[in-house]
């Protein structure tokens, strides 16, 4: 039976808490980055284990300033996945600097670490895991490269907030780690994301370089007794948070573990119904030694047995009233990269295998077990109509 009115893929997750605290915020009249925002980077930090953490509007502004606070430009390359978000490799051309791909492992999704050890030249100096759909990389093995050529790791942890890989809490193991706070993600501000770092050098050029280059930020500058005239010691970003985000993140973080367990019911409901669908390939069982954050639940469609591309079965899961998403058609392939680079089918096939038959189903802790079953009903029926 079809659903009556359309389930919203990535719908966010919003208390009366978030509502509260964003109508104090407004009411305060501090709207920018301020007491809210230095609150929230507290208690992310905490949450996660590390020494610092540094607020950003978006996780690619995060991205963009940790290899630009590695001091990653011209001439340097930053190894990295083709199937993910082109921010991921956006922001490595935004330095200066050239993305290498490597290509994933066909079974978990990840960058494949034999395949970065390939990529490494005297060029290299970043490698830049994606810790897909919430799935932490093989980071014991990421490390090991990056000491053995003496590189760094940046970590893109978009997906990944809730994420622990054999005992480290994803955020904590690499040079610097970047999460995103992107509206459909599992703590979700609207816009937004944190990087944290150990590093008491990089979490100072970082601060300084996120609000143009400032000496000192407004928050800093006017709530002082005395007045204190900025200095422009670099040409920084405009990448700082705002106060009336942070009001929302404040709150998505401290339900955050409670929403995770939610996820791990949706995640299992969808296992059981799909564990004897021929024409599906789940995701890879989860290691004993890591946790999953669940960010994305993705299937693979059977393009080949069914006789049919992945596109069609998201437009009859639309017309199921069932949205949908595709995570990720890799970078390669899109035109920019095609043009730019000269890359071509063929050249990282596990990722194109992935990429061209890969679908992400509703997966949030505000689904009700009504909605997964429309989900799973809808599967069920697109699947064994074709």
């Amino acid at each position: 039976m079809k659903r009556k009115d359309f389930l919203v893929f990535g719908k966010p997750f919003i208390g009366e808490e978030e509502i509260k605290e964003v109508v104090a915020t407004l009411r305060s009249g501090w709207w920018g980055t301020g007491p809210k925002t230095e609150l929230f980077e507290k208690e992310f930090g905490d949450y996660v284990g590390s020494e610092h953490a540094i607020s950003v509007n978006s996780a690619t502004a995060g991205l963009h300033m940790a290899l630009k606070g590695l001091g990653i430009g011209p001439g340097d390359e930053v190894i990295t996945t083709p199937l993910t978000f082109v921010s991921t490799a956006n922001v490595v051309i935004h330095c200066g600097a050239t993305p290498v791909f490597a290509d994933v492992n066909r079974e978990t999704w990840n960058i494949d670490p034999v395949e970065v050890e390939k990529k490494i030249t005297k060029k290299t100096k970043v490698i830049l895991p994606v810790h897909l759909h919430g799935r932490p990389v093989e980071m014991d093995k990421i490390t090991k490269l990056a000491k053995k050529y003496k590189l760094k790791v940046v970590e893109d942890a978009a997906h990944a907030a809730e994420a622990f890989y054999k005992g480290k809490k994803i955020g904590t193991i690499g040079d610097a780690t970047v999460f995103s706070f992107y509206v459909t993600k599992n703590i979700a501000c609207g816009e937004g994301g944190m990087i944290t770092t150990d590093s008491k050098k990089l979490d100072r050029v970082m601060r300084v370089m996120r609000l143009h280059g400032l000496s000192r930020d407004a928050w800093k500058r006017y709530s002082v007794k005395h007045f204190s005239l900025y200095e422009a010691v670099m040409p920084g970003y405009k990448y700082n948070l705002t106060d009336i985000a942070s009001s929302i993140g404040l709150h998505q973080l401290r339900r955050v573990e409670k929403n995770l367990k939610r996820r791990q019911e949706i995640w299992q409901m969808y296992n059981k119904a799909f564990a004897n669908e021929s024409f599906l390939t789940l995701p890879a069982p989860i290691d004993k030694d890591v946790r999953h954050a669940m960010h994305l639940y993705a299937i693979l469609v059977d393009i080949k047995k069914l006789k049919v591309k992945r596109n069609v079965f998201v437009d009859k899961l639309i017309k199921e009233n069932i949205g949908s998403g595709v995570h990720f058609f890799p970078i390669h392939l899109q035109p920019y990269y095609r043009k730019t680079y000269g890359y071509h089918r063929g050249d990282f096939p596990n990722a194109e295998y992935v990429g061209d038959r890969i679908l992400s189903l509703p997966m949030g802790a505000n689904l009700t077990d009504a909605d997964v079953a429309d989900v799973i009903n809808a599967v069920k029926k697109v699947l064994h109509a074709l």
